[in-house]
């Protein structure tokens, strides 16, 4: 192969792929033409615009509670029944039903009233005594310190109002 025909070749594979190049081009375009149709029907005009009515129930879950409707109780009977006789997975679900999962308690410790900055200085301190002394955990004293936080926030928000409304009214005063 002459060097004429190698560069022959080469510009003759060049243009093929600038053709080819082109062709995916229009072919991307197309396609995405084919994909971005946008949503298939405006806001509120499709065939069931409100949707499903609020409190509407599966129709699966009514059929299965008609069927469960009258044996409710016998089946109630069984699983206590079961449990009794030491059926773990009963029990399990005896202890379900009976004592819902524990998401929050109460705790009491002394918190002192707070109405400034240095009140809430003094409740953390408190907060932390407790957390130290095992009345609360890390996590109940991190939530009442937030608590603590908010109202100290909130009492700031009214200091800084009432500085506002006294600048406000000196200023009228002053006005001729």
């Amino acid at each position: 192969m002459t060097a004429l025909d190698l560069s022959t070749s080469v510009l003759q594979m060049f243009r093929d792929r600038e053709g080819a190049m082109k062709s995916q081009q229009i072919s991307d375009e197309a396609m995405q033409a084919v994909k971005a149709r946008g949503r298939p029907f405006e806001p509120g005009q499709s065939g069931n615009p409100s949707g499903r009515p609020k409190g509407a129930r599966n129709k699966t879950t009514i059929a299965v509670e008609a069927l469960l409707d009258n044996e409710a109780e016998a089946l109630t009977r069984k699983v206590i029944e079961l449990a009794l006789a030491g059926n773990m997975a009963a029990i399990r679900l005896c202890f379900e039903r009976l004592l819902p999962p524990r998401r929050d308690r109460g705790v009491a410790f002394d918190l002192p009233k707070i109405e400034s900055a240095a009140d809430a200085v003094a409740a953390s301190g408190a907060v932390l005594e407790s957390c130290a002394a095992g009345t609360l955990s890390t996590g109940e004293a991190a939530d009442v310190m937030r608590l603590i936080e908010t109202h100290l926030r909130a009492i700031e928000l009214r200091q800084i109002e009432t500085g506002m409304a006294a600048l406000e009214k000196s200023q009228k005063e002053t006005q001729p």
